[in-house]
């Protein structure tokens, strides 16, 4: 008897321990000595074959390899014991749809004839009864069934995707969740189908296990050597990650299946890139270093619709890029509203002019101010380059930024959430990615309305550029005066701090030079900025003379401007700019047939004949050299 209690104390002392050193959410073992009676009988066989399951089990789960430290190796066997002891599945990862395989057979057909016989394929995310079906559609290939350890379930979109990470690593180094890779086979691959998830809810393209199996494809397809091709294959109900299979590699498409032979080289150097936005992509404090791409083939971008209030910016942006001293070329987009005079001002200005037919937001409302801003799409369709910065025409490039050109495909500075901002990004202009912008326009729904939404949704994998690549004129809300004060330093540096300057609110030309004229009217208050304003006119300033007279000033505008000045003072602003007075020059120069703006004011807020556009010829067009001029029209 006493032997047999000290069996069962030496059992129940070892459970203890396992339990203890329980991992990854594995029950504590029953303990198979607890009966009704302790009067148990053993078989020594029995017996010997527990303590043998108990010390291999024991040795497993208490090895160092598996023991949770802070390296993806270790959590990644973690993982494999989990799913291999208790066949755990991670319901992320599963993927609802029924395979159409004529589908799969049909697409594998379109291989080029160098590439009919597939020796040796893999296959990720497939089930059994799926797994066994590939033997029948591809009978005479080897598989290697791939087994990729599952994301950890505190990854999710916003931690890979953060709306603040500390860029200048003032209080701490960002860094990014690690995501479990495969595995590379011993044996060469030439095709790896993976099949995806795709949730029916509208947030489907922000999935942690959808991108984590898609870089996980790409990190085995990249790790072929020499110049040996590999397909990747995805069956899945929605696109795959267009800027990381991009369009122009998709080698066939029937239903839900999709087939790329991706530029491996190419892939590499995405691969290199954070997981998300949640480490910047380029560097804090990069330096404006020649870039070794084809100057040719690389140019900055913007776009004018239904806005010819914004020439003078266009014309003052491209000004800031000389100043900086790049040599790409400017090209910009205007529609028909865009008169002669004003192209002729863009020309003038360096700006290649390209007309478009215009885009319409199919959910925006009749004269709404998104309703053509969907036109920017037609950016995509300069393939005349292989790369372009995209500029919003109300900011200032104050240093090189030429070093952008070396980003892929988006490339952008943060938003909100885990959103990007699109008045600065870098883009890759392809005809079957303007395709697919325009396939979706009637099922993705914008966040903003506008097509910072909808590029937001389409283009979900992004890359996080410093912020000083995109800094916006404003004071939140929760700015105290140190942040503040900080702010209204790297406005008015001189050497240049920033790299672009975005203006927000009004802009400067559309206010007196004397003042920002934000600050007459208290929801733009946040905008306001006399230092960031000043900055803008010294890039005015250093403009032709013929250039600066597409800056002027409407009648109407001046009366809007003394409008606002007024309510200010009645309500008696404590900034007290409404006492500064305008000796701004442009009020003496008049650029319409009404020039009674003071006039204007006796009857300000009711409509009048003011508006007719009669009153508002355009002189004549300025004499230019000529310049590249083409349309780009189509959907």
């Amino acid at each position: 008897m006493e032997a047999r209690r000290s069996i069962e104390d030496a059992c129940k002392r070892r459970l203890q321990k396992i339990k203890v050193k329980d991992v990854g959410g594995i029950k504590p073992l029953q303990n198979p000595f607890q009966e009704k009676s302790t009067n148990c009988k053993f078989h020594p066989l029995k017996l010997v074959l527990f303590f043998i399951v108990i010390g291999t089990f024991y040795i497993i789960l208490s090895s160092p390899s598996v023991c949770p430290h802070n390296n993806s190796d270790t959590v990644s066997r973690q993982h494999f014991v989990n799913r291999w002891i208790w066949g755990a599945s991670d319901p992320r990862y599963i993927s609802d749809l029924d395979i159409s395989w004529e589908e799969v057979s049909q697409v594998l057909d379109q291989l080029p004839d160098q590439n009919k016989v597939v020796n040796n394929i893999a296959l990720l995310n497939f089930n059994k009864d799926e797994t066994n079906e590939w033997t029948q559609v591809v009978p005479n290939a080897n598989q290697t069934v791939l087994h990729l350890d599952y994301a950890e379930k505190n990854v999710t979109w916003d931690t890979l995707y953060p709306e603040w990470i500390d860029e200048e690593q003032e209080d701490e180094v960002p860094s990014c969740p690690t995501l479990p890779k495969l595995e590379v086979p011993r044996t060469r691959i030439d095709l790896i189908a993976v099949k995806l998830p795709c949730r029916n809810e509208g947030n489907w393209s922000r999935d942690v296990a959808r991108l984590h199996l898609q870089l996980a494809a790409a990190g085995l397809a990249s790790s072929a050597k020499g110049k040996h091709h590999v397909h990747l294959l995805f069956i899945t109900k929605c696109f795959p990650i267009p800027n990381l299979y991009r369009c122009n590699e998709l080698v066939a498409r029937k239903g839900s299946v999709w087939l790329y032979k991706p530029d491996l080289s190419v892939l590499r150097e995405k691969l290199q890139l954070p997981v998300g936005s949640c480490e910047l992509a380029l560097p804090f404090g990069t330096t404006e270093q020649e870039h070794s791409g084809n100057k040719r083939r690389e140019a900055y971008a913007t776009i004018l619709h239904s806005a010819h209030v914004y020439v003078c910016g266009a014309i003052a942006a491209a000004q800031s890029i000389r100043m900086s001293g790049s040599t790409r070329d400017l090209v910009i987009l205007v529609d028909d509203s865009i008169g002669d005079y004003h192209r002729s001002g863009l020309e003038a200005a360096g700006w290649q002019v390209r007309t478009i037919q215009r885009i319409r937001n199919p959910k925006a409302e009749k004269d709404a101010y998104n309703e053509w801003n969907y036109s920017k799409f037609r950016l995509w369709q300069l393939t005349d380059y292989d790369r372009i910065i995209f500029i919003d025409a109300d900011l200032l490039i104050l240093r090189n930024i030429d070093i952008l050109f070396r980003m892929p495909q988006i490339s952008a500075t943060g938003n909100n959430g885990t959103l990007f901002n699109s008045g600065v990004m870098v883009i890759e202009p392809s005809n079957c990615t303007f395709q697919l912008l325009m396939d979706h326009i009637n099922e993705i729904e914008s966040y903003n309305g506008g097509d910072q939404g909808y590029l937001n949704e389409v283009f979900t994998w992004w890359h996080r550029i410093p912020k000083h690549m995109n800094f916006l004129k404003n004071f939140w809300i929760g700015d105290d005066e140190v942040v503040k004060a900080k702010k209204t330093l790297l406005f008015g540096a001189d050497p240049p701090i920033l790299y672009v300057l975005h203006y927000l609110g009004y802009k400067p030309w559309l206010c007196f030079r004397d003042y920002d004229c934000n600050w007459n009217v208290d929801i733009l208050q946040e905008f306001a900025s006399d230092v960031a304003h000043h900055k803008w006119w010294k890039v005015h300033d250093a403009m032709p003379e013929q250039l600066q007279d597409f800056c002027l000033l409407r009648s109407k505008q001046k009366a809007q401007l003394e409008w606002d000045r007024r309510e200010a003072q009645k309500a008696n602003y404590a900034d007290e700019h409404w006492k500064i007075k305008i000796k701004d020059r442009r009020l003496k120069r008049c650029t319409d047939r009404l020039c009674n703006w003071k006039g204007m004011l006796k009857h300000w807020g009711e409509k009048n004949w003011t508006d007719d556009p009669f009153f508002h010829p355009s002189p004549p067009t300025i004499k230019t050299k000529e310049t590249k001029t083409s349309s780009l029209s189509g959907i």
